[in-house]
């Protein structure tokens, strides 16, 4: 009888637990569900390195391996896949950075808190560009909606994606507005309005001229988009120096420093590429000087001697840039890298950029102004970030390879974009060559594993094959003629 009673009690209790929603099961009581989203803001920008797998933060863009396939410096432990263009896969852990948005949008309806949802378009827009920018096509409209019982999103059309974030970033600027309450959790601008303003309406000049290619689309209507920043700085401020970039600076603590600081690789791994060491040469940049150390064949040169820095190829096999290496021949990256736990600030956008933007544009003849005033105030950025004098920059404006020539003005501007590029910007540099074809990349030494090629996106990751198949099939069938390689064309660098 005690054990029928016995029974009785646990099916009594296990029918009430049965009756309780399957969602209340799930939650643990003892985890928080609710946060303020200024504590999700912090996240969001510079999630600390170890969480990388959970969050992609949006201003922590220091990469080592975009500068080995943007042809800035080479690996030497090893055939890098970045470096050799071997590259296959990619993942979609940007992802998790959306997540992590929506729920600060989430929180912030609830305490509402408007202008994290305003700030939340400038970010999701940029999670998502990136994303589209490595495979093509990517779920986004019907992404995260697994609340909804949508677990197998469908890929959005690349143009549409362009499309509605050009929309957002436009509502951000609109909407973003200080009697809506402070922002609390910003490590980047401390909560101030105006700069986040500049960042989102220079981050919009970003995005259009990426879309140089599509002037002739009605949808996107890139040049008038252009011109109505430009032609309103009251409504759509811009960067006007550097103290409007969008930089992380690095402060030393655990989880704060600069992101290679101690790392062994970078001690005695990563040296300079050679074709970018003799393109600052042959402009007798004294960049160099910041970013590379002398050769151990120049050490007895002065550090100011362009003789006293080398480099090795990046499209040379690897046996052969060994050899180098043992020669002496090679320079390594500044040591600054490795032992300044502070370093340099990590630069989503910088002023500089913004400036070899406008000098694009005019040079297209989208807006009016001066293309070779908005270069040199480029180079000047450039060269004020990294502290070089005045005077240093003034000789260097009257270098034959520099001085402006508008015969040559697309090219002379991307390759000094380029440069500003160096250990920072994340993939810019490398996405502004698949756009343009400046500056040219070594692929002629004979270790590529790509036939000589520069890749032009990522496969998609393997997940989404065994997942949601049916959808990333279609995807690729309608991009790609049903082949998913590296070498496939996307929608943003073919011409209309």
């Amino acid at each position: 009888m005690k054990t029928i009673k016995t029974f009785s009690l646990i099916a009594i209790v296990f029918i009430a637990n049965a009756c309780k929603d399957f969602d209340e099961l799930q939650t643990d009581p003892n985890r928080t569900s609710q946060t303020h989203p200024g504590l999700l803001l912090t996240n969001i920008q510079a999630a600390i390195p170890g969480n990388s797998n959970v969050v992609v933060p949006t201003f922590r863009v220091v990469s080592v391996e975009a500068m080995l396939a943007s042809r800035m410096i080479v690996f030497t432990d090893g055939a890098a896949v970045e470096q050799y263009y071997g590259w296959q896969r990619n993942n979609f852990a940007r992802y998790n950075t959306l997540r992590q948005i929506a729920k600060m949008e989430e929180e912030a309806e609830r305490l509402q808190l408007e202008n994290y949802k305003h700030l939340a378009l400038f970010l999701k827009s940029v999670q998502i560009l990136e994303l589209t920018k490595l495979f093509g096509d990517v779920p986004y409209s019907e992404a995260l909606q697994t609340t909804s019982g949508i677990y197998t999103p469908s890929y959005d059309n690349q143009e549409d994606i362009y499309v509605r974030v050009l929309d957002d970033l436009k509502l951000a600027n609109n909407s973003l507005d200080a009697s809506l309450g402070d922002i609390t959790g910003d490590v980047v601008y401390g909560g101030d309005i105006t700069k986040w303003k500049k960042l989102i309406n220079s981050y919009s000049l970003r995005v259009l001229i990426s879309l140089s290619e599509k002037t002739g689309n009605s949808r996107l209507d890139v040049v008038s988009r252009f011109q109505e920043i430009v032609n309103d700085p009251d409504s759509y401020p811009i960067f006007e120096s550097n103290d409007d970039n969008a930089a992380l600076h690095f402060q030393d603590l655990v989880n704060n420093r600069y992101p290679y600081f101690n790392n062994n690789n970078f001690k005695t791994a990563y040296y300079m590429e050679e074709s970018f060491v003799d393109l600052l040469k042959a402009r007798q940049d004294p960049r160099l000087f910041v970013f590379a150390d002398r050769k151990p064949q120049g050490s007895a040169l002065p550090d100011t001697d362009f003789d006293a820095y080398g480099g090795l190829g990046g499209s040379d096999p690897l046996a052969d840039n060994t050899n180098r290496l043992v020669n002496g021949e090679a320079s390594r990256v500044d040591e600054r890298y490795y032992l300044d736990p502070v370093n340099e600030p990590s630069v989503l956008l910088g002023y500089a950029e913004v400036q070899f933007t406008l000098a694009e544009a005019a040079e297209r003849g989208w807006i009016t102004t001066d293309a070779e005033e908005h270069y040199e105030n480029g180079i000047r950025a450039s060269f004020d970030f990294y502290g070089i004098s005045s005077d240093e920059q003034d000789a260097y404006l009257l270098e034959p390879e520099v001085e402006y020539n508008p015969a040559n003005g697309v090219e002379m501007i991307i390759t000094q974009k380029y440069i500003n590029f160096f250990m920072n910007g994340g993939w810019e540099a490398f996405y502004n060559h698949l756009r343009t074809g400046f500056p040219q990349f070594d692929v002629d030494g004979g270790g590529i594993l790509n036939n000589g090629q520069v890749p032009k996106r990522w496969m998609y990751p393997q997940d989404e094959l065994q997942l949601n198949v049916e959808n990333v099939e279609a995807a690729i069938s309608r991009q790609y003629a049903g082949n998913d390689d590296i070498n496939g064309v996307m929608w943003l660098l073919k011409s209309e």
